[in-house]
């Protein structure tokens, strides 16, 4: 049994305690494996078949708490108290569980009674909703709702009627304890639940947003919007959106947008490089020689242990002044869930053909001023190597100006179609088009940390996987290989379910 932690107050629409509504899965998970003594039981179950649509469900049983995300923006959007014994509520300095002796029957000695929540704590309210029993047993669920709290109570089948007063019914002996709360964003729950995962969250998704002024914390950024030609917009939570140009938005222009990275690496494993266009045709990925593509680096330090010896970790004090940063680094900034390769300038990857965009100037090779190269988008999906390391990040490619595109949530063989359907006139042949859309396999399950190898296999190996993994903590004993596919500009990173799980732009 775990010690008994200070009272959590009951915030009704908005949280419990110091876990609120709207708050990201990487931001919850991040604070509550940081606190194993409170937290010391974590289970996070996902719909392993599509884990970017379906909720995301956080159970913390030695704390009594359920937590449940919505699949593609990984928002908190209910928080249960299954067992109220294991955690000290209170609202407005009342405790929720009444102390001392109580004189009405109940099976379920944990939960409140519906005279302490209707007396006592939350006071008068409107009917509630009564659902019958599902199977044969005697009781039914009286759910009754206030403004961002519910709470459940057993009642006798045989005692309900709609013309009963509920108020005199659920004070009756027909009625137990309360055997759950919920905590949601809406005026009550009935209201709340047909559009509990796709409603606009009203509280931002880290707490300190909300603890930080405006000028002091960088906003949050909602999406990232591709439009090829190295042309890529930012859309924020309340400020302007934001356009990042590749070889020509600057470092400076980042710390200044999204504040000073949480890490930057100097990248000095070229593994990869092997496989670049000279000499390569096979493994080139470009659909025409006048739109040509060489093969980013995919083993950015985002994906690697932080004791991964090929990357190098850059002191904070070379933020301010560009001539200390080297010549090619990576910006990580895990909250935004987004990296940035920072280098000499290179030419972006080619328009979209069906877009009105030109394709990019090429950039002077003499340069010496350091730009944005590459944006790598993480999509945190459960079950992946990586995951947690990252908040979730979302992005939207359009390929036309009908404003219809490919995003973060569509499945890769959806994103393959079109852009090979886009890119279609651009091959020499079927063959051509086969042999550029070969994958390459990365493997991330080898060497001394889950993300410290980068090993590619080749187009034709299988991967495995044994079973989910829950908080990044994972038992499998599988190489967890995941697959590259490679369109001019982009790069995906695709899990053996479809899910895209890393977008490079460059």
């Amino acid at each position: 049994m775990t010690a008994r932690a200070a009272p959590v107050q009951i915030s009704p629409g908005k949280g419990l305690g110091n876990i609120t509504l709207g708050a990201s899965l990487h931001n919850v998970l991040t604070r509550v494996k940081s606190h194993p003594q409170t937290f010391p039981s974590i289970d996070l179950a996902y719909s392993s078949c599509d884990p970017l649509r379906k909720p995301v469900v956080l159970n913390l049983p030695s704390n009594g708490l359920r937590l449940r995300f919505d699949g593609p923006d990984q928002r908190l959007r209910l928080i249960e108290v299954l067992d109220f014994s294991k955690a000290d509520l209170v609202y407005k300095n009342q405790d929720v569980l009444k102390s001392g002796k109580s004189s009405e029957p109940t099976t379920s000695p944990q939960g409140p009674s519906f005279r302490h929540v209707y007396n006592r704590l939350f006071g008068p309210s409107f009917p509630g909703e009564y659902v019958p029993p599902a199977d044969q047993s005697p009781y039914g669920t009286y759910v009754l709702s206030y403004p961002g709290v519910a709470f459940s109570f057993p009642l006798q089948h045989s005692a309900w009627s709609e013309h009963c007063d509920f108020v005199a019914l659920l004070s009756s002996s027909a009625a137990l304890s309360a055997t759950s709360m919920a905590i949601f964003q809406g005026s009550s729950w009935p209201e709340t639940r047909v559009k509990l995962f796709t409603q606009q969250p009203q509280y931002p998704r880290s707490l300190a947003v909300v603890s930080k002024t405006r000028d002091s914390f960088a906003d949050e950024i909602e999406e990232f919007h591709i439009f090829g030609s190295g042309k890529l917009e930012v859309t924020r939570r309340t400020s302007a959106p934001l356009q990042i140009n590749l070889g020509e938005t600057t470092p400076q222009d980042l710390i200044a947008e999204f504040g000073p990275p949480d890490a930057i690496y100097r990248k000095n494993d070229r593994r990869i490089s092997i496989h670049r266009a000279a000499g390569g045709d096979a493994l080139h990925l470009s659909p025409s020689p006048g739109r040509g593509m060489d093969i980013p680096d995919t083993d950015h330090s985002s994906n690697n242990s932080v004791t991964d010896d090929s990357d190098e970790e850059i002191l904070p004090s070379s933020i301010g002044d560009p001539a200390l940063l080297p010549s090619e680094c990576f910006f990580n900034y895990f909250h935004h869930g987004f990296d940035a390769f920072i280098s000499h300038p290179t030419t972006p990857g080619p328009a979209f053909p069906t877009s009105e965009l030109p394709d990019p100037s090429p950039q002077p090779s003499a340069s010496s001023q350091l730009t944005v190269t590459k944006i790598i988008l993480h999509g945190n999906v459960p079950g992946s190597y990586p995951f947690n390391r990252h908040r979730r990040s979302r992005w939207a490619i359009h390929l036309d100006q009908s404003g219809n595109g490919l995003t973060s949530e569509s499945p890769y063989d959806e994103i393959s179609s079109q852009l090979r359907s886009v890119w279609k006139g651009s091959y020499a042949n079927a063959s051509e088009e086969r042999a550029m859309q070969r994958p390459m396999v990365l493997n991330r399950g080898w060497g001394d940390s889950p993300e410290s190898s980068v090993e590619f296999l080749g187009g034709w190996e299988e991967t495995t996987s044994k079973g989910p993994r829950a908080g990044g903590d994972s038992h499998d004993g599988g190489l967890g290989n995941t697959e590259l596919f490679g369109f001019p500009g982009l790069l995906f990173e695709v899990l053996k379910n479809g899910a895209v799980s890393c977008l490079t732009v460059y």
